[in-house]
Formats: C-alpha cells, sequence, structure tokens
C-alpha cells in the first residue's frame, strides 16, 4: 500500500500543546523537532515531552528528529526512546553523513526489538556524496528528507533553486534506487503562501514526493501542489481498470500501451487522491 507523505509539518518538542494542534492540520507527517528548535538547556526535558508522541494511532504519521546520533544528545534520545518502547513511529536521523550511522540505530532498535522506522536527513557534503549508500542501509527507512539550508552554508551558496539543482536531483535518485519517498526542505519564505506553492511545485517536477513545512499554514498550499487533479484521477482509474481487465496483462489507451510501470504510476496518483 502507497502511503502518501505530500506534506510533513514540524513543531518543537518543548512546546506540547502544539503537537495536537499539528496532528489537526491535516498534515501527512507531523515531526517533532529535538534538535534545531530546542536550545541545549532545555533538551532533558524536551525530551521527555517528545518521546511519547510516538505512537502507532491512526491519523498523520509520527515523526520524532532526534539529534545526531554522533552527539551526546542524540545517543541520550535513542535510550530514552528504547526504554520508553513505543509500539509505533519513526525516528528522524538528521545530519547524517554515513551509512554506519543508520546502522547503528536499526541495530539498537533491533536489539530492543522495536517495530519503528527511521527517515534521514541529508544535509552536507558528505551526506550527499553517500546518499545512495545511507538510503540502502536498512530495510526500515521510509523517507529521506533534503537540509537545504545546512547543505548550502556548508557550500557556501545560496538557498536558491539553481545552486540547489545538483544535490536534489542526486537525492531524488538515490531515493528512486532505494524504493523510499523523498521530501524537500520547507520553503523559509513561509508567510508567502505563492513562494511556498510555486517551491512545491518544482519540487515535484524534480521528482520529490513531498514538502516539509515550517508553518500549519502551509500544509494546505503544498498537499494542493502534490494532490492530483479530478481529471489526472478519472484517467489514472481507467488505465487501471483496462488493465486488471486484459485477459494477458497487456492493454492499450489511445494508441498506446500500457504496461506494468504506467499502472504503477496510476496507482501512485490514485494513492495520492486523498
Amino acid at each position: 500500500m502507497i502511503r502518501p507523505r505530500r506534506t510533513l509539518l514540524f513543531a518543537p518538542a518543548n512546546r506540547p500543546a502544539l503537537q495536537e494542534k499539528a496532528l489537526a492540520t491535516g498534515a501527512d507527517i507531523v515531526c517533532i523537532d529535538l534538535e534545531d528548535a530546542i536550545p541545549s538547556s532545555e533538551k532533558e526535558s524536551a525530551r521527555a515531552l517528545a518521546v511519547p508522541f510516538l505512537t502507532n494511532a491512526p491519523g498523520a504519521e509520527r515523526v520524532l528528529r532526534i539529534n545526531s546520533i554522533r552527539s551526546a544528545d542524540g545517543l541520550r534520545d535513542m535510550l530514552a526512546v528504547i526504554a520508553a518502547r513505543p509500539a509505533g513511529g519513526t525516528i528522524m536521523l538528521p545530519k547524517v553523513a554515513t551509512a554506519d550511522e543508520v546502522r547503528l540505530v536499526d541495530d539498537l532498535l533491533t536489539e530492543a526489538a522495536l517495530p519503528l522506522s527511521l527517515s534521514v536527513l541529508i544535509e552536507s557534503a558528505e551526506g550527499l556524496e553517500n546518499a545512495r549508500a545511507i538510503m540502502a542501509a536498512s530495510p526500515r527507512i521510509t523517507f529521506a528528507l533534503f537540509g537545504a539550508v545546512d547543505f548550502s552554508s556548508e557550500m557556501g551558496v545560496p538557498v536558491a533553486h539553481e545552486p540547489l539543482l545538483y544535490p536534489r536531483s542526486r537525492l531524488v535518485h538515490a531515493a528512486k534506487l532505494a524504493g523510499i519517498d523523498i521530501l524537500d526542505v520547507p520553503c523559509l519564505a513561509f508567510r508567502d503562501d505563492a513562494v511556498v506553492k510555486a517551491e512545491a511545485e518544482t519540487a515535484l517536477t524534480l521528482g520529490f514526493t513531498g514538502k516539509a513545512a515550517l508553518h500549519p499554514a502551509n500544509v494546505a498550499t503544498i498537499k494542493a501542489a502534490y494532490t492530483p487533479t479530478p481529471e489526472q484521477i478519472a484517467r489514472a482509474e481507467k488505465i487501471v481498470a483496462l488493465y486488471e481487465a486484459s485477459p494477458n496483462g497487456l492493454a492499450e489507451l489511445d494508441g498506446k500501451l500500457i504496461e506494468k510501470p504506467v499502472i504503477r504510476a496510476m496507482q501512485r496518483i490514485l494513492a495520492f487522491r486523498v
């Protein structure tokens, strides 16, 4: 079953009242942030508030962004998750530079027999270089996210389309090879709906399956950009029906052959109609 991951909304871990508000926005994924949004002095208290967010409850996919697993705070985050033994949810690993980081967390979760998924945040030159290995490092990985702000800072380029086209394209390529979803960075101009819409549509044309958001107001705009039109849905339904009715696995529409790759694309469109 294809799970739409069109929108991911971040919320800080030290403001628990925002958790329910974030879940009510209609975002496909809600990510509680223990990393960049939390000052060092509040990491411990925020951790206690954030870990219980992980669950297999219906509704939005629940994600917890921990601190880098290469840091003491990241290790403390993982120990807190293991101690809490959540029944579901996803751990987002930030600043992933090598596949070994993913394998370490996978091993910890496997040892603890926890059914948690993983996502990886690629935001460095080293991470980009190792993107293919990182995204294939664990069967727990369900999606990746591009961290354009940290990446652009390291590379000395502006957070703009042209200088970041190469890393975006390379990450999409790696994600497709790994068979996982890939989400684009949040729009920094989050108060300008036109800019949010334009960025979401551009990311879609590059192959991104969704886009993250910093503000609840951006969720509907991003979701609209990634939701197929009624015309696209009707055509997809027609193509799938023709294919399923075919006795030999081959069908034709408007003079064009319908094969399995076409059906997979149509099924994805139908999954995104919600």
